[in-house]
């Protein structure tokens, strides 16, 4: 068993913070977000900075698509640039397990506004452009990861925080007065395909994280992501079997584990293997445990302790 961080992390220094996450999970390592640094830093932020062919910047009411790339959108990229620089640095020469994130197309959809105002999930075809462009960036930040780094097994994390809410009509207008229609399941199996096709041969494997209550896991197992990473506290008794179907068909799951002792972690985690019928062995072996969600809203020493509960609780 292995232990890696969500994303986000607190603080400003991505030096300081790439030697922390290599020393506490040095089994999978994962490259921070430190939204801490300001706009642009953000997943959403980095997101923008993936697009190919889109320009962004930050307006009054978030993020907005434009015609051209604007000032923030260069930050973000920017830092971005920046924290490559650094984690090229720091991992010389290694030949372990390299975890990056990105912000998936839905999440994106559901948060950036069109040129005109209103959410991208609103229109079908600026859905698909967005899905196009960022399937396009982030096999190119992939790629640019393994020149970079070109011992690393790397694993591309798209973060999904947003997917439930869409496929639920659950999405609020710029007004917060009504919602946007759902998507339909087989336009967001396409737009998450594209992602994961247009990673075949750049990454070594795909995972799908989201924090929220009821992970369309149905929906995520045939699209092809190698794992599926979760809030074990939000499984609720009727999604067990389609997580042990997964589980079964080879999909390694990611459970997030509250802050608990490490003790209390392992009697969770083999409740849950016992749940979906896994034995010990070919369980730990493919089992990654993470935070529920992202640790950037955390002080700096709680962050570390929970990496530290962790990693503990991966080794046994």
């Amino acid at each position: 068993m292995r232990a890696t961080g969500v994303g986000s992390m607190p603080g400003t220094d991505v030096a300081e913070t790439i030697k922390a996450v290599r020393d506490l999970v040095g089994d999978l390592v994962f490259l921070p977000e430190l939204p801490d640094r300001g706009d642009g830093a953000d997943m959403i932020g980095r997101g923008t900075a993936l697009l190919d062919g889109l320009g962004a910047d930050l307006q009054p009411t978030g993020w907005r698509l434009l015609d051209r790339s604007g000032r923030d959108q260069r930050r973000a990229r920017s830092l971005l640039g920046q924290d490559l620089d650094v984690l090229e640095e720091q991992l010389v020469g290694a030949e372990g397990d390299l975890k990056i994130q990105v912000p998936g197309p839905w999440t994106l959809a559901a948060t950036l506004e069109r040129p005109r105002g209103g959410k991208v999930l609103a229109d079908h075809g600026a859905r698909r452009e967005l899905a196009e462009s960022l399937a396009s960036g982030v096999a190119t930040h992939a790629a640019d990861v393994r020149r970079r780094v070109p011992g690393a097994r790397l694993t591309v994390q798209v973060d999904e925080p947003a997917l439930r809410a869409v496929l639920d009509a659950q999405v609020p207008t710029v007004s917060g007065l009504d919602r946007y229609r759902r998507v339909e399941p087989a336009e967001a199996d396409a737009a998450l395909r594209r992602v994961v096709e247009a990673l075949d041969g750049v990454a070594d494997a795909t995972a799908l994280h989201s924090c929220a209550a009821r992970l369309p896991t149905d929906l995520l197992v045939p699209i092809g992501f190698d794992a599926l990473s979760f809030d074990l506290d939000l499984v609720e008794p009727d999604e067990v079997d389609a997580l042990a179907a997964a589980y079964e068909s080879g999909v390694a799951l990611w459970p997030g584990l509250g802050h608990a002792s490490v003790g209390e972690q392992r009697r969770r985690l083999e409740r849950f293997a016992e749940v979906l019928g896994a034995s010990e062995a070919p369980f730990e072996a493919a089992t990654v445990v993470t935070p529920p969600c992202g640790l950037a809203g955390h002080a700096p020493d709680q962050a570390r302790r929970a990496l530290e509960r962790l990693a503990a609780t991966a080794r046994g």
